[in-house]
């Protein structure tokens, strides 16, 4: 098991003009602003879970990014709790 980011599409404010979370991500590709809906999006498959876009967005007090949990199968674990240790990320 593994965390990937998720952003929560309300809390998001890439429509006012923040992209701190799009400009930190180290892993290229990653974190994408969605043009349609004016929020960022994260591209599952390759987020590492490094946790750092969430570090800056909880900085800015927006508070729009979560770290959750992906099984083995590649599917999202979407209980409460059910999160990996903190800083176990894909080693694949």
């Amino acid at each position: 098991m593994y965390n990937v980011a998720q952003v929560t599409e309300e809390k998001c404010v890439a429509k006012k003009g923040c992209r701190l979370c799009i400009m930190y991500c180290p892993e290229a590709n990653c974190l994408d602003l969605n043009s349609e809906k004016m929020i960022a999006e994260v591209v599952i498959n390759r987020c590492k879970g490094c946790e750092l876009c969430k570090v800056v967005c909880d900085a800015a007090k927006h508070e729009a990014i979560a770290m959750v949990a992906v099984s083995s199968d590649g599917s999202l674990m979407e209980k409460a709790g059910e999160a990996a240790a903190l800083g176990q990320a894909y080693q694949g």
